[in-house]
């Protein structure tokens, strides 16, 4: 039975499979860019096709993916295209895209060192690599997760950890009923993903202490509380609507005086480091005890790639390890002990690959460039007479087109045009257009492209 599953009337099923599939993923990459960024109606209703009964019978591999491929594709957004512009979404820079084919042949659990050497020693080399970029000390700890959310996670994880276990208690034997009570401290505009790792790390939110924030979302150092021992303090590189950052040499001086934890969300602004342009931007964050990023959005690898890194290696450990009989692990570093999951896919591979294409230069080149047409659309939107409601200090742009209903029509005549998509924002009180240039593909021409389709659209909706 399994010699005719795989192979039928001389055919190699998983050959005929891959080759349906590099043809139809050609195909789909060729016509990005002519197509309309966000699908049609007709093809999103076409997904109907999927809501079938499970079929009772095998079916043959290549036909599962052309039919995958004929009613998946139309209904994509078009993120891996180069006129995206919502929610700090970068594409996948061609050897990201090319090392998930190979890592998907391996098909590699990365939990163990002994169930993937490769996966395991590339991990461990490319974690290095984020460390020197990211200007983070050499011998932090670090994981590679699903997505900045479950990285905020991993670093509260230890974070509460280390806290606790000063005051002589064991979160991994007594859990929290009856801890010693940690306090938080977080901007006014701390990022949703933070609210909810602090969730699930079992701190909550009525023990927060919101600070409050200047005209470009950063947290006011003037206006910081007294801090208890036992505090976490969270701040932002890269505010989420305006690309601010919080004045973290300030806040982690005042924060290490009471011997507090400062945690760090850089989802996208950290990968500023990279750039000599814009490094200066990030002074003063390599003093905090953890952070966390995406490598899926600035540095445009393949989704879905978080990364949590730990000044105290120890702390994450302690937060993260698994044990059970079966499993032995060695002597080395072990993927499972630093990040939430067991069973997980070879996220290193694709995060190496990207790293590993664009080195030192490259990197810093996609950051330069991608911040270069944030300007040109704010510069292009300014000359016309609209409101750029935030200092363009690296890829983000708020714009408002007058009253909220206007701005809001131009938003959703805009998607629907489908030269670019650009998402919305309310942002203190004002509601505005959201312009996030992250793809390695937006070219100049795209901008002015998406900018001209902008203006006459916002002329239209205000004649």
């Amino acid at each position: 039975m399994a010699t005719e599953s795989k192979v039928v009337g001389g055919t190699d099923l998983t050959a005929e499979a891959l080759q349906v599939a590099e043809e139809r993923s050609r195909a789909y990459l060729r016509e990005l860019t002519n197509r309309s960024v966000y699908p049609a109606d007709s093809a999103v209703a076409a997904l109907a096709q999927f809501h079938e009964p499970l079929p009772e019978r095998p079916c043959r591999p290549a036909d599962v993916v052309r039919t995958l491929d004929q009613f998946g594709s139309p209904a994509t957004v078009a993120t891996a295209g180069s006129r995206y512009f919502g929610f700090v979404i970068g594409g996948t820079v061609p050897a990201a895209l090319g090392a998930s084919w190979l890592a998907s042949a391996w098909d590699q659990n990365s939990v163990f060192r002994v169930m993937s050497p490769v996966v395991a020693e590339i991990e461990e080399v490319v974690l290095g690599w984020v460390c020197d970029i990211l200007r983070v000390p050499g011998d932090s700890e670090g994981g590679i997760v699903t997505s900045a959310t479950a990285a905020n996670f991993s670093a509260l994880a230890a974070a509460r950890q280390a806290l606790l276990a000063r005051s002589g208690w064991n979160v991994a034997d007594d859990g929290m009923f009856g801890a010693p009570p940690i306090e938080v401290v977080v901007g006014d505009e701390v990022h949703a993903s933070v609210l909810k790792a602090l969730n699930l790390a079992g701190l909550g939110q009525k023990r927060i202490t919101s600070v409050p924030t200047d005209a470009q979302g950063r947290m006011r150092a003037d206006k910081l509380p007294k801090l208890a021992r036992n505090s976490i303090v969270c701040i932002q590189a890269g505010n989420v609507n305006t690309g601010s950052f919080d004045p973290a040499t300030e806040i982690c001086r005042w924060a290490h005086e009471s011997e507090a934890w400062v945690h760090v969300d850089g989802a996208f602004g950290l990968w500023a480091a990279a750039s000599p342009k814009y490094r200066h931007l990030t002074a003063g964050f390599e003093l905090a005890d953890s952070w966390a990023t995406d490598a899926h959005k600035w540095p445009n690898a393949n989704y879905d790639c978080g990364i949590v890194l730990v000044r105290d290696a120890a702390a994450l450990r302690a937060a993260m390890t698994i044990s059970a009989a079966y499993l032995r692990p060695g002597s080395r570093r072990e993927p499972a002990n630093q990040t939430p999951d067991a069973s997980r896919r070879a996220r290193a591979v694709e995060l190496w690959a990207t790293l590993k294409s664009l080195g030192r230069q490259g990197l810093a080149e996609l950051i330069e460039r991608t911040c270069a047409h944030a300007r040109r659309f704010a510069a292009g939107l300014r000359d016309a007479g609209y409101e750029v409601l935030n200092d363009v200090v690296i890829n983000q742009v708020l714009v408002s087109f007058g009253p909220a209903e206007t701005t809001q029509e131009v938003m959703r005549r805009v998607q629907e045009d489908g030269t670019c998509w650009c998402g919305g924002t309310v942002w203190q009180g004002k509601t505005a257009m959201r312009i996030s240039v992250s793809s390695w593909a937006t070219t100049e021409e795209d901008v002015e492209q998406s900018l001209a389709a902008i203006l006459r659209i916002a002329r239209q909706v205000r004649s």
